[in-house]
C-alpha cells in the first residue's frame, strides 16, 4: 500500500496544534485500520485490564478499534520531538496511538475520565449474547500478562507481536500518554514466555477479531424480565412502607433486586432434601445432600445470607474462575446453616454453583461470600465441601458427604505413611484436618482418604487435596501400560494403592501450582518408561492432568528418575490432552546425562509404535521411546510419532500437540 505521508499533519515534528486532519489522510488512516484491523483487535484486548472479563473486553477492544479513526477537520496531535518524516508508517502509528489511548484509559493515571470518577469503561452493549475469542493463543497471552499493568501488557504486544523495536514501543506509548515508557517496555522485556506461545499467537485461528457467540439463559433471561416488573412493583410498596414505618435498612446489604423482590430468595422457599434422599437416588451427588446444622432454622441467618448473595455491596466476594455471583433464578438448595469457630456458615446449591456464607458471630459481624462451579460433580467431586479455615490456614474443617462412611488424613508426600482416622459429628462436619502448605518449604502434604458407604458402593476409598477453593480436588492414578498396542487403554483408578501413593509422592508438592484455578480432578498417567544412556537408570514418564470443572485442562508431562526430583517435559493448558478423548501422547526434551552428554529423550503412548526426531537432531527408533545423541548446540527439534492405527501424533508443546 502506498500512502501519502504528508497528508497526516499530526506527525509532522514540531506542527502546531491547530493544524487538523483533511479528508486525504483520515481516508489514508481508515485504509490501514481495515488492514490491521485484527493486529489492533489483539493489542487493545490484551492491553485491556482482565478485571473486565473476556465479554467485556472483546467489546472494548473492537471499540477501541473502530473509534481510533479520526474525523475530518478534528484538531492533529503533535508528534513531540521523537517523531519525524521518517516514521515507517504513520499513519499505522496514528490509529495504534489512539487505540492504545483508548485501551489504557481504564488503567490508571492517564485514564482519562476513568481516573476522574473511578467507574469502568461501559463497552457497547449486547442484549441476549455473550461473546469471547477463540481459547488457546489469546487466553494463555492474557493469563501470561495476568497482574501486569496495562502499560507493560501493551508493550509486550507492541514488541513481541507487532514486531516494534524497543525504541518504537516506547515512543508509540509515549505518544499514547502512558506512564514512564521506557520502564514498561523493560518489564513487558522480562515477563516469562512460554515457547511457543508466541507463534500460536500469529495463527488465524488465535485471530483476537474473531469472536464466538453463545446466548445467554433464554429462561433465566425471561424470568429476569418477569422479575424485573414485579421488582419494580414491590419497590413502590416496600418505599410507601418504609415511609411509614421507617425500617432502618442492613448497612453492609445492599436492598436486592429482581429475583429477592420476587420471592425467589425467600427463607421459606428453601429447597430441603430429605436426610436419606441419597441411598435412594441414582444421582449421587450435591442434589442429594440434604440441609444439616444446627442452624437451618434460623430464618434471621438464612436471610442475610441470600440478600448478601443477591446484593453483596461490601461484602468480599471470592470466585473461582469461569463462576459468576449473580443470584439464583429459583429458590436454592439449602446444604448447611451453623456455627463453627466462631463463625456462623450457610451452603447453598443453585445449579452448578455452590455459595458460602460467613459472618463473624462476635464483634464486628464480618461477612464474606464465595462462590465455586461445581458442574456434573459425583460421588467423589461432591464428596466434601470446606465449612472453615483456622486463622493463619493451617487447618480446615469439611462437611462431608451424606454417603460418606468414614474419614482418614494421610501424607501424600510419603508413600508409606499410614492413615490417620478423622472424627466426623453426625451432622457430617469433620474436626479440624490439616491442609497442605500455601507457600514456602514443602515437607508433608496432607490429603482426605474418604470411604464411600456400602449403601450405594462397596469398598470404594478415594483421595481428595485441598487446593484453597471452597471444593477439594480428587485425586487420581493411571498405571503404566499393560499388555499390546491394541489392549483397551487403562482408566484412572483411585490414588489409594501403593503404585498409586508411589506415583503421586515425589508430585504431591507440585500440586501447590494449581491453587489458582478451578479444577475437579488431577490424574496422574504413568504411559512409557525407558532405561537411560550413560547409566542414568530407569525413567517413568508420566502426564499430570488437571481436569476443570469447565471441561479443558491444563496438562505437564514430566519424568521421574530413580534418584532427585522429577524433571519438567512439556506443558499445554486448555486442551484435551492425557484425557479421555486426548489418548494419544508424544513428549520429547533435551537431557544432560550423568556422564554430562546431551540427548533428545523421547516418549509416547501406548499406541505409538515409532518415533522420528527432525531439526538439530535427526534420528528414529521404532518403539515408544527415544534417546538419541545431541550432536550440536541447541535448536530447534520437530518430534512426530507413528500411530499403531494409522496416522501420526506431534509432540506436545505449549501449542497443544496432538494427532493429525
Amino acid at each position: 500500500m502506498v500512502c501519502d505521508h504528508p497528508r497526516i499533519h499530526s506527525f509532522d515534528a514540531g506542527v502546531s496544534t491547530s493544524q487538523r486532519f483533511d479528508s486525504a489522510a483520515v481516508e489514508h488512516a481508515e485504509a490501514v485500520l481495515v488492514e490491521q484491523y485484527p493486529r489492533l483487535v489483539r493489542l487493545a484486548y490484551l492491553t485491556l485490564p482482565d478485571s473486565l472479563g473476556r465479554h467485556a473486553r472483546v467489546l472494548l477492544a473492537h471499540k477501541a478499534v473502530q473509534r481510533a479513526l479520526p474525523r475530518p477537520g478534528t484538531p492533529a496531535e503533535p508528534a513531540g520531538a521523537e517523531g519525524g518524516s521518517d516514521e515507517p508508517d504513520p499513519h499505522l502509528t496514528l490509529v495504534r496511538t489512539r487505540v492504545l489511548r483508548a485501551a489504557l484509559a481504564p488503567a490508571g493515571p492517564a485514564g482519562g475520565i476513568r481516573a476522574r470518577i473511578g467507574r469502568p469503561p461501559v463497552p457497547p452493549f449486547v442484549w441476549g449474547l455473550r461473546l469471547w475469542p477463540p481459547a488457546g493463543g489469546i487466553d494463555e497471552a492474557a493469563q501470561t500478562l495476568d497482574g501486569a499493568p496495562a502499560p507493560v501488557r501493551a508493550a509486550f504486544v507492541l514488541h513481541h507481536l507487532d514486531d516494534l523495536t524497543e525504541d518504537e514501543a516506547v515512543r508509540l506509548l509515549r505518544r499514547a500518554g502512558a506512564p514512564d515508557p521506557a520502564g514498561s517496555v523493560r518489564a513487558a522485556l522480562a515477563l516469562p514466555v512460554r515457547e511457543g506461545l508466541l507463534q500460536a499467537l500469529r495463527r488465524p485461528e488465535f485471530d483476537a477479531s474473531v469472536v464466538s457467540t453463545r446466548p445467554t439463559d433464554l429462561l433465566r433471561r425471561r424470568r429476569r424480565a418477569r422479575a424485573c416488573w414485579a421488582g419494580l412493583a414491590t419497590l413502590a410498596v416496600t418505599l410507601t412502607a418504609l415511609s411509614v414505618h421507617g425500617s432502618p435498612p442492613d448497612p453492609d446489604v445492599r436492598p436486592a433486586a429482581g429475583p429477592a423482590a420476587s420471592g425467589v430468595l425467600d427463607p421459606a422457599r428453601l429447597q430441603r432434601v430429605p436426610a436419606e434422599a441419597w441411598a435412594d437416588t441414582a444421582r449421587v451427588d450435591f442434589t442429594a445432600w440434604p440441609a444439616r446444622g444446627g442452624r437451618t432454622g434460623d430464618r434471621d441467618l438464612l436471610a442475610r445470607a441470600l440478600r448478601t448473595w443477591a446484593a453483596p455491596g461490601t461484602t468480599p466476594v471470592t470466585m473461582t474462575p469461569g463462576t459468576t455471583a449473580e443470584p439464583p433464578a429459583r429458590p436454592p438448595q439449602l446444604l448447611y446453616a451453623g456455627e463453627l469457630d466462631g463463625r456462623a456458615v450457610v451452603l447453598l446449591r443453585d445449579e452448578d454453583r455452590v455459595v458460602r456464607y460467613g459472618e463473624t458471630t462476635t464483634g464486628s459481624g464480618a461477612r464474606t461470600l464465595d462462590v465455586t462451579r461445581t458442574d456434573d460433580a459425583g460421588v467423589t467431586t461432591a464428596a466434601a465441601l470446606t465449612l472453615s479455615r483456622a486463622p493463619g490456614g493451617a487447618s480446615a474443617r469439611y462437611l462431608l458427604a451424606p454417603w460418606i462412611a468414614t474419614a482418614a488424613t494421610r501424607d501424600l508426600h510419603r508413600a508409606a505413611d499410614a492413615p490417620h482416622t478423622l472424627a466426623v459429628a453426625g451432622d457430617g462436619v469433620t474436626a479440624p484436618a490439616a491442609v497442605p502448605p500455601a507457600g514456602g518449604s514443602c515437607a508433608s502434604w496432607p490429603v482426605l482418604e474418604l470411604t464411600s458407604s456400602t449403601r450405594i458402593v462397596e469398598k470404594h476409598s478415594f483421595v481428595l487435596t485441598d487446593l484453597g477453593a471452597l471444593s477439594p480436588v480428587h485425586l487420581t492414578y493411571t498405571p503404566l501400560p499393560d499388555g499390546p498396542a491394541a489392549a483397551p487403554a487403562r482408566q484412572p483408578r483411585e490414588a489409594t494403592g501403593p503404585e498409586a501413593r508411589a506415583a503421586w509422592a515425589p508430585l504431591a508438592c507440585r500440586l501447590g501450582e494449581l491453587r489458582t484455578g478451578a479444577y475437579r480432578a488431577v490424574n496422574v498417567w504413568d504411559f512409557a518408561t525407558a532405561q537411560l544412556p550413560d547409566g542414568g537408570g530407569r525413567a517413568v514418564w508420566s502426564c499430570t492432568r488437571a481436569s476443570g470443572w469447565a471441561g479443558p485442562g491444563d496438562v505437564t508431562v514430566r519424568m521421574r528418575l530413580e534418584a532427585g526430583p522429577p524433571q519438567d517435559v512439556a506443558r499445554a493448558r486448555s486442551t484435551a490432552a492425557c484425557g479421555r478423548f486426548g489418548q494419544h501422547l508424544l513428549a520429547g526434551f533435551r537431557w544432560r546425562s550423568p556422564a554430562g552428554r546431551w540427548y533428545l529423550l523421547a516418549a509416547g503412548s501406548r499406541q505409538v509404535t515409532g518415533i522420528t526426531a527432525t531439526g538439530a537432531v535427526r534420528a528414529g527408533a521404532a518403539d515408544r521411546t527415544l534417546a538419541a545423541p545431541w550432536p550440536g548446540p541447541d535448536g530447534p527439534v520437530s518430534v512426530t510419532g507413528t500411530l499403531a492405527g494409522g496416522g501420526t501424533v506431534t509432540a506436545l508443546d505449549g501449542a497443544g500437540g496432538g494427532r493429525d
